[in-house]
């Protein structure tokens, strides 16, 4: 127990791809030792700018469609963490919001929340309904006040 139990109140930032689940799993379990709480974020991606000229994939989704879709994968992603904590019977949270910057919506999360801890993967899956954990995590680490733990 001891230095853990310092931490009282996690953010875990999730994307919802298989590496994002494993470092949410992780998280439960030092929760638990820890004795906190969780709040998993997830950082919706803005709706994608259209890409004119030759070859461009012309996308019929509206903004208000992307929207929709993007806040109902959001609603999936958080409810499967939320799930996972429940399951361990480690109390957990969510929240998600728009954010075309994502380490910044972290950061924000996270002092949002009065969370004293942000526990991230090393790296995420790419693409744009990706998080980009990577960089993200490096950018995280680089800006915010919070301690970052950072799980590979």
């Amino acid at each position: 127990m001891g230095r853990l139990a310092m931490f009282k109140h996690i953010l875990v930032p999730t994307d919802g791809s298989a590496l994002s689940e494993a470092t949410a799993a992780r998280a439960v379990s030092f929760a638990k030792e820890a004795g906190a709480r969780i709040t998993f974020f997830y950082a919706q991606p803005d709706f994608p700018m259209p890409i004119y000229g030759e070859g461009a994939l012309i996308d019929p989704t509206t903004p208000e469609q992307f929207a929709k879709s993007a806040a109902a994968e959001a609603e999936g992603i958080l409810s499967k963490a939320k799930q996972a904590a429940d399951a361990a019977g480690v109390s957990a949270d969510t929240d998600t919001l728009v954010n075309e910057v994502p380490y910044e919506a972290i950061i924000d999360a996270a002092d949002r929340h009065g969370c004293d801890l942000i526990f991230m993967a090393s790296h995420g899956r790419r693409g744009i309904a990706g998080l980009l954990l990577g960089s993200e995590t490096q950018k995280v680490l680089t800006h915010s006040k919070t301690p970052v733990l950072v799980c590979r």
